[in-house]
């Protein structure tokens, strides 16, 4: 039996997606695993795969289109199907096609007026306002002009109807005319900017009835600054959500330390004489935090719902700055990487990111963060926990300062200053800063990081 695909839930919390390529076309013959279509999450790419063998019957969706989570993307016929199977299908699963219902005729007017009683009462009480019933949300399309059946998704139903929008207005640009969302967003900024401007405003109607005091005309605007919307696309929102998320739900409490790293520095120089590949001071960090995880085992850990879940191994997700914004892919058993494996694995991952090539999997994961902007030139900060991860180092510039060296006298050395911001519900105050003193030692001592 011909089976309608719906967008999956491909990213948790994610209420959208777009299908950013489709691998296979209408006629196509699938296995089951093979490889429908790529779809664009907030921050990665992730191939949906046949869960069943079958035949392409038809693409509901274009490339490029972004379509709400359970909404229908194509249709998989069966074995010995054809086409005249895809429309009993849609119609099985509540989509309208063209050719599932004749048009639907306007209610003929009234045969006769309502008695002058009822006409009264019915000036006098305005209508309540109805709410759409069921069928009516799921109602596959509208009659344009001329009979021709308009097709909309759900949502962009619900949006239409929420923005005062006819559809019938609307230029539909996806598979046989269907409105899509970017056809609706478009349509509200035509609509934004042709209205009428205080200079010029729009005529009004005289409502029936008795004469009405008439407001005072509104003073003329006042001149402001130029200014630009952007906006919004899927990894801003998603930055949004979480962060928000994060900051109101996620008990945060923050530990510095000032650590002198003029022994890392000089170790870097003289590593990166000899190494296949240049080392940066993060690549040490990232070490250091994996081998304080090692050393403080109970800050190996994220917040489980009704448990705290830790961990043998050390992944860390480390942040990568985007054209569109933060991304932070999850480096792998850090532990036993060397640092030239985790400076070429960082500069992999970092690359993809930033071209938005990470695979979903590669984003999932990891029980700590590593935020590093020294590279910016800034001195301290403290970072927002990516939940359920128990911590994020934010870790600033090193840079001359004087410090009081073993035998009391004063000197100028390079310091760097970590702030690890915590999560109460996994870390108590003692155990973060046992782990924060351990990355400590290990940074202010870097051969430790090299055994």
């Amino acid at each position: 039996m011909a089976e309608v695909i719906r967008m999956p839930e491909v990213l948790a919390g994610a209420t959208e997606a777009a299908i950013q390529t489709w691998l296979v076309g209408e006629g196509t013959a699938v296995t089951v695993s093979q490889g429908l279509a790529e779809i664009e999450t907030d921050k990665a790419i992730v191939e949906l795969s046949a869960e069943s063998a079958g035949t392409i019957g038809r693409l509901l969706v274009a490339e490029g289109d972004n379509v709400s989570v359970g909404e229908p993307i194509l249709v998989l016929l069966a074995e010995g199907e054809g086409p005249e199977a895809i429309g009993p299908a849609l119609a099985a699963a509540g989509i309208g096609t063209a050719d599932a219902a004749p048009p639907v005729e306007p209610a003929p007017p009234a045969a006769s007026a309502p008695p002058a009683a009822n006409q009264a009462a019915a000036v006098s009480a305005p209508a309540a306002p109805t709410q759409p019933t069921a069928t009516e949300l799921e109602a596959p399309s509208d009659i344009a002009d001329g009979g021709r059946r308009l097709f909309a998704s759900p949502l962009v139903r619900r949006l239409a109807a929420g923005a005062g929008v006819e559809l019938t207005d609307v230029r539909g640009t996806g598979p046989q005319g269907r409105i899509v969302r970017r056809d609706l967003e478009r349509h509200l900024a035509e609509r934004e900017t042709s209205r009428p401007t205080a200079d010029a405003p729009a005529p009004t109607i005289a409502p029936s009835g008795p004469p009405t005091a008439v407001a005072s005309p509104a003073p003329a605007s006042v001149p402001t600054s130029a200014f630009e919307d952007v906006p919004l696309d899927r990894m801003r929102k998603a930055i949004a959500r979480r962060l928000t998320e994060s900051k109101s739900t996620v008990p945060h409490f923050y530990l510095v330390a000032d650590c002198r790293v003029d022994a890392l520095l000089e170790l870097r120089g003289t590593v990166n004489q000899t190494a296949p590949r240049k080392i940066s001071v993060n690549d040490f960090v990232l070490k250091a935090v994996a081998g304080a995880l090692v050393d403080v085992p109970a800050a190996n850990a994220i917040w489980n719902g009704d448990s705290i879940r830790r961990f043998s191994s050390v992944d860390i997700s480390v942040a990568v700055a985007t054209e569109g914004g933060l991304t932070t892919p999850v480096l792998r058993e850090v532990e036993r990487l060397s640092l030239s494996e985790i400076s070429a694995t960082v500069a992999e991952l970092a690359a993809r990111g930033r071209e938005g090539r990470l695979k979903q999997h590669e984003l999932e994961g990891g029980s700590f963060s590593v935020s590093n902007l020294g590279m910016y030139g800034t001195s301290q900060f403290a970072a927002i926990l990516n939940p359920p991860q128990s911590g994020i180092l934010a870790v600033g510039a090193a840079r001359p300062m004087p410090v009081v060296a073993s035998d009391g006298t004063l000197t100028v050395g390079q310091v760097m200053t970590a702030t690890l911001s915590a999560d109460h519900r996994v870390l108590d105050g003692a155990v973060a800063a046992e782990w924060l003193a351990a990355f400590q030692r290990r940074i202010e001592n870097p051969f430790s990081i090299l055994i």
